[in-house]
């Protein structure tokens, strides 16, 4: 079945052979890039994996794909991809890795587009989204965003910690530990966490709910708490670890572990409340399925 499925896709490769060439001399590019300056950060570390699931899920839905294939309007596709092709070749140039991923993005939809069809391209709407994600959001976005975030996560760490005795003091984003002194860094603050555990919740509730909105729409709503939840917890780690063992060990191995914990915890969230969720998703199917037979 895989090796039937392998040779329908090169089927399509063979009739544009300048065009697939074309494809991977810009693909390949942007790929090490994004390898060098994304995937190597917090920030980035969900990439890889949503570069693999999508083209998992593309895989096992290209029989439909080509069954369903009616190609869409050349010149549309022609002046998306010039545009595309612009924004590639400034950002290439410039070093804007997030220009010229959005630009590739947008050129792999239009060139999509021009053998499927917009019908084909709205049916297989989660896989194109959930491409998206592995775009790197600009340093500037992360920045605004996180501060609140990095504010917040502090109060909360610093009055339960306080509540618990331990001799703690937050002064802005920065936490006081008896002699030892912590700086909530961007990687604690949330927004890391909100970007891949909304890639993994996605496809999570696409894999297991058939993609329901609604499911997906109580799962973001409750992803920025689980991401605030998840960040306190590896907070309290570090400053467990700067308390009892000095701030060297929370800096070295142990804080790269509390960051797995972090992502552990938040899927652990996620994957409880789906638990607790799913008495009344099947008492909504319920009603639907009696207002669809009357």
């Amino acid at each position: 079945m895989a090796s039937l499925r392998l040779e329908r896709m090169t089927g399509w490769i063979r009739p544009s052979p300048l065009l697939a060439l074309a494809l991977v001399a810009v693909v390949v590019p942007t790929l090490f890039s994004m390898a060098r300056e994304s995937w190597t950060r917090e920030e980035g570390i969900h990439g890889p994996i949503v570069l693999a699931t999508a083209g998992w899920l593309l895989w096992r839905r290209w029989d439909e794909i080509r069954a369903n294939a009616r190609p869409g309007s050349l010149p549309v596709a022609a002046a998306a991809v010039t545009l595309a092709a612009i924004g590639y070749t400034f950002g290439r140039a410039y070093g804007f890795l997030v220009v010229e991923v959005g630009a590739l993005y947008v050129a792999l939809v239009a060139v999509a587009y021009a053998f499927i069809g917009w019908r084909m391209l709205r049916r297989l709407w989660f896989p194109i989204v959930y491409l998206g994600f592995a775009i790197p959001l600009p340093g500037w976005l992360l920045d605004g965003i996180t501060l609140p975030l990095k504010h917040l996560v502090s109060h909360v760490v610093t009055t339960l910690m306080s509540a618990l005795g331990f001799p703690i003091v937050q002064v802005g984003v920065t936490l006081f530990v008896a002699q030892y002194q912590l700086l909530v860094e961007d990687a604690c603050a949330g927004l890391n966490s909100i970007i891949s555990l909304t890639a993994v919740g996605l496809f999570y509730i696409y894999l297991l709910h058939n993609a329901s909105w609604r499911c997906a729409l109580v799962l973001v709503a409750l992803l920025l708490p689980i991401a605030i939840a998840a960040n306190v917890i590896r907070v309290i780690i570090l400053v467990l670890i700067t308390y009892y063992l000095g701030d060297e060990m929370a800096q070295g191995y142990l804080h790269e572990t509390a960051g797995i914990v972090t992502y552990v915890a938040a899927l652990l969230l996620i994957f409880l409340i789906d638990g607790l969720l799913t008495p009344l998703r099947r008492r909504l199917s319920r009603r639907r399925d009696h207002a669809a037979a009357a």
